[in-house]
């Protein structure tokens, strides 16, 4: 899932006493309070339209799947207690809990049902859509080309959801934590229509339920009482603040201001190490920095040498080792080496192994075998969101491809906006990170396929990498069936389809008063897990 920093005005907290004095927001007496910094405004909290990772971040504190995440991000049994799975991999039945949504009405298979079409229904023009092309008939219904109810979805009775698929996915409970997979309250949706997602309006199912949102300043959650587990809930009220001037956000954890923050400047992370002992977390990501090429609507793009040229430039060990200096490590390839059922040394760019030096000339001579000369430069725009290590990175990029006789040029968004031009197709470069939605090369690789929509930035086409993707979806054997994604994976790299940039590292900030945070390579941490000395 995509990753995205935007403004904000900071929130007006009570100060009571001296100004140096920790200004946490007011916590009710005999409560246990979160502050919690998030990076983002999100745009929306409708799980069939959340598209950012800070979204799902609350999302997934208000909602639960049929499975959900345990502290170490690993599949658990959510609003499931348990399943069972046809002998062919293609009927998955699961049996509900007794729950309740927060306003007091059942949660039924209904509620499941009525989520996953929803989803797919072309009239909401969800992003994630393509992620349950999994579920039979999935794809039809979305094209418009199937009823809804015609999804191999349904409820035997309200206790029982039976899912059939287009092909077995041993993976399923990794993608039913997955918030476009969540169940929708009916009776609420069909009362408001969109506006079922406002204050006063959201039912959750989760932990959480949803007591405020002011725009710019905070969203506020509580403790859902009808939340089956409820008990065992330590934290009674969430505030997630957007953060985005990352600086600013960790001397408010330095202050006590904020309990965590889920980002912090990578090229801060040995003073962090120094000022705030045990505070600053990393680890290896399941996500990888990227840059996509627009290639439906820049002519120069839709040449391979120009691509080649352009990815071979980027000078990854020096953004790494030199600017970054978080651990993260150089991509050349797509998939990061630690995804879950995937080959041991996966395929990487053919020129990976050539000298840095050597790379330069290559590329100088792509570029003029393609017509862009001193007297002719090639002219480009990266489009990039405002956050302070994109725009590090992205500015050593422009220095790359400038020593070639490229003409580049950086066009700055709030991340909201950059994001919603990528989706659009209004850009010529684009910088993004792709966080893994489940743990699977598939949910890298499936950014690639031709049906995928607005998450394929590039417009990445190739008939045979989709007929790849099919044949992989259809092999039981896990070694078969990684080797075949591994191919798949070999033609978008040497097609050139996308210039990886580097592997990403997790940087959060924990306060050593948090307990129950678990270090993980997805990076989901859910609220529910967590306490506060």
């Amino acid at each position: 899932m995509s990753k995205l920093i935007v403004p904000f005005a900071l929130a007006a907290l009570v100060l009571a006493g001296c100004s140096n004095a920790p200004q946490r927001a007011a916590c009710p007496a005999g409560q246990v309070c979160l502050e919690y910094g998030n990076n983002i405004e999100p745009l929306t909290l409708d799980p069939g339209k959340a598209n950012m990772v800070d979204e799902a971040s609350v999302i997934s504190d208000l909602m639960m799947g049929l499975t959900t995440d345990a502290a170490d991000a690993t599949p658990i049994p959510g609003a499931a207690t348990h399943w069972e799975i046809s002998a062919d991999g293609l009927t998955w039945t699961f049996h509900l809990r007794e729950a309740k949504w927060s306003d007091g009405v059942p949660v039924t298979a209904d509620d499941f049902v009525f989520g996953l079409r929803r989803t797919l229904d072309p009239k909401l023009a969800s992003i994630y859509a393509y992620l349950l092309y999994v579920i039979k008939g999935g794809q039809a219904v979305n094209e418009g080309k199937a009823p809804l109810d015609s999804l191999g979805v349904s409820a035997p009775d309200p206790r029982t959801v039976v899912i059939t698929l287009e092909h077995p996915a041993p993976y399923l409970p990794e993608l039913l934590k997955h918030q476009s997979f969540y169940p929708v309250p009916k009776h609420t949706v069909e009362k408001y229509g969109d506006a079922w997602v406002q204050p006063g309006h959201y039912v959750s199912n989760g932990a959480y339920k949803l007591v405020s949102w002011r725009l710019g300043d905070r969203i506020v959650t509580a403790k859902n009482p009808y939340f089956w587990d409820a008990k065992n809930v330590c934290i009674d009220r969430v505030n997630y603040y957007p953060t985005p001037d990352v600086v600013s956000a960790e001397r408010r954890v330095a202050r006590g201001e904020l309990d965590l923050n889920t980002r912090f400047q990578s090229n801060r992370y040995e003073r962090l190490q120094k000022t705030m002992p045990g505070v600053a977390h990393t680890g290896v990501s399941l996500a990888v920095a990227y840059l996509s090429f627009n290639t439906r609507d820049v002519a120069a793009f839709k040449d391979i040498r120009v691509r080649r040229a352009l990815s071979m430039t980027v000078d990854r060990e020096f953004l790494t080792r030199k600017l970054l200096r978080a651990g993260q490590e150089p991509a050349y390839s797509f998939v990061p080496a630690i995804t879950a059922n995937y080959v041991k040394d996966g395929p990487k760019l053919a020129w990976a192994a050539m000298p840095y030096a050597a790379r330069q000339a290559e590329a100088r001579r792509l570029l003029a075998e393609a017509g862009f000369t001193p007297k002719r430069p090639l002219t480009l725009t990266i489009k990039t969101p405002n956050n302070t290590d994109t725009l590090l990175l992205i500015e050593a990029i422009q220095a790359d491809w400038r020593s070639l006789g490229v003409d580049v040029k950086i066009e700055q968004n709030e991340g909201a906006v950059a994001f919603a031009a990528y989706r659009n197709r209004d850009f010529q470069v684009g910088s993004m990170s792709w966080y893994g939605d489940f743990n699977d090369p598939v949910t890298f690789l499936g950014l690639f396929k031709s049906d995928t929509g607005a998450q394929n930035y590039g417009d990445y086409k190739n008939p045979a990498f989709d007929a790849l993707l099919a044949q992989a979806d259809q092999e039981p054997d896990a070694a078969k069936r990684a080797a075949i994604l591994a191919r798949a994976e070999k033609l978008v790299l040497d097609d050139e389809g996308v210039i990886p940039i580097y592997f990403v590292v997790n940087r959060n900030l924990v306060s050593r008063r948090l307990t129950g945070w678990a270090d993980n390579a997805p990076n989901f941490h859910r609220t529910r897990w967590m306490c506060r000395k």
